[in-house]
C-alpha cells in the first residue's frame, strides 16, 4: 500500500533506524516512545491488523514470528530479564494509528498498568 508509513519505511522510502530485519519483518524504534525501548515489530507484507491475520495462508506463523522477534530484540537490548510488555493496538478502539500490523515492545523501566493504554 503505497500510502502506509510503515510500507513507505519498509521500501525504504523513508528513514528509520532499523534494529532488526529478515526476509519477512522488520523493527524499529517508535517515534513516540512511552519507556526506554520502545520497539514496533511489523511484518513486510502489508496486513491492515490483527483481524485481517484469519485471511492470511500463515497467519499464526507471523503473529509467533513477530513474539519471537520481540523477544529476541529484548534479550539484545537487555530487557528480558526485568521484563517488558507486548502490546498489538487493533483497529479504531484499540487505537491503532496506522493500518498496518505493528507490535509493540515496550520495556528498560518500570511500567505502569496503563502504558499503552489511553
Amino acid at each position: 500500500m503505497k500510502d502506509c508509513i510503515f510500507c513507505q519505511i519498509i521500501n525504504k522510502k523513508i528513514p528509520a533506524e532499523i534494529i532488526y530485519e529478515n526476509d519477512r519483518i522488520l523493527a524499529f524504534p517508535d517515534i513516540n516512545a512511552l519507556a526506554p525501548v520502545h520497539v514496533l515489530i511489523i511484518p513486510k507484507k502489508h496486513i491492515e491488523s490483527i483481524n485481517d491475520l484469519k485471511n492470511e495462508k500463515d497467519g499464526q506463523n507471523l503473529a509467533g514470528e513477530l513474539i519471537m522477534v520481540a523477544q529476541e530484540i529484548a534479550e539484545k537490548k537487555g530487557i528480558s530479564e526485568d521484563g517488558y510488555k507486548l502490546l498489538f493496538r487493533v483497529q479504531k478502539h484499540g487505537q491503532q494509528e496506522v493500518p498496518h500490523i505493528h507490535l509493540h515492545l515496550i520495556g528498560g523501566a518500570q511500567l505502569k498498568e496503563t502504558i499503552g493504554v489511553a
